[in-house]
């Protein structure tokens, strides 16, 4: 009943995605499982000792740092909440320290590759599926936009007189993100177009699968990794990595950090500063390859 109630609070008070809540309540009841049957215990009796216990059983079955980082993270907010609702009197996971994650700088693609795949006309078509697909990774690389705010898009979210796209974001916020010209105008044939299809159920959705029903995770994620093959060999093809390419194209052409903060949807600078490490990286290669003394 204790994750229930904490389900119930992400859901109907902080407005967390569908995908968030399902990430929290496959934690959550792992860690309730894992209690159970070592401890004999219920989650809200635990003590820092079992959370411990717990990180330890993680790694020994090999997962990884930044998962771990992530269970925690959920045990962290649960028992945070118990704890205002008065049903524990302190929270066991504060001075627990997760082990530490290697930080890895944010994968994103090279412009030019992006604007080759967009534009040469050698991997779109003028049917309805190839501009549709064409128009997911134009607006995932033209806003910066996660992919679950990609698929909360309705077409009445797109301003075509102010050039703008509104976006619900994290913990239901709203953000206005601007938006190029060109892409506007691709928005609009592309909701014509979809408009002339002979679906069966329309839905108020932007993005669509072939049979007219409204686009979901796997889609996306598929179409973008099928699309991003043909141009990188890196292992990870995710819309996240479009999101990635995003922040550091504009930062690359002297974007201030702020605006890129507010651009993402970020809650603090702090994330956004890891792109600054993207464009000093870039800045090494540069100097290596036009000083005589590198």
């Amino acid at each position: 009943m204790s994750i229930e109630t904490f389900l119930s609070y992400l859901q109907h008070e902080k407005r967390y995605s569908l995908h968030t809540i399902e990430s929290y309540k496959v934690d959550l009841t792992q860690f309730s499982t894992y209690l159970l049957e070592t401890f004999e215990m219920e989650m809200l009796e635990v003590q820092p000792v079992q959370v411990r216990n717990y990180i330890v059983h993680l790694m020994e079955q090999g997962i990884s740092a930044s998962s771990v980082g992530r269970k925690m993270s959920a045990l962290r907010s649960f028992y945070k909440y118990h704890q205002r609702q008065g049903t524990i009197t302190s929270n066991p996971v504060t001075h627990v320290k997760a082990p530490k994650v290697a930080k890895h700088l944010p994968v994103f693609i090279d412009d030019q590759k992006l604007d080759n795949l967009l534009d040469s006309g050698e991997f779109f078509d003028n049917t309805f599926p190839s501009i549709r697909d064409k128009m997911i990774i134009e607006v995932l690389f033209g806003t910066g936009m996660r992919l679950a705010e990609l698929l909360n898009l309705k077409d009445q979210d797109i301003d075509f007189y102010g050039e703008t796209v509104k976006v619900l974001g994290k913990g239901g916020k709203q953000r206005i993100i601007p938006m190029a010209r060109p892409l506007v105008q691709q928005l609009k044939d592309y909701i014509s177009l979809k408009s002339l299809q002979n679906f069966d159920n329309k839905t108020a959705s932007l993005f669509v699968t072939n049979k007219g029903a409204s686009a979901h995770r796997n889609f996306i994620y598929k179409t973008v990794k099928s699309y991003l093959t043909f141009i990188s060999t890196q292992d990870k093809k995710s819309p996240h990595v479009l999101r990635h390419s995003y922040a550091t194209s504009l930062l690359n052409r002297g974007a201030d950090l702020n605006a890129i903060k507010e651009l993402l949807g970020h809650a603090s600078l702090a994330a956004t500063q890891v792109y600054t490490h993207n464009s000093i990286e870039r800045l090494k290669t540069i100097y290596k390859q036009a000083h005589p003394k590198a």
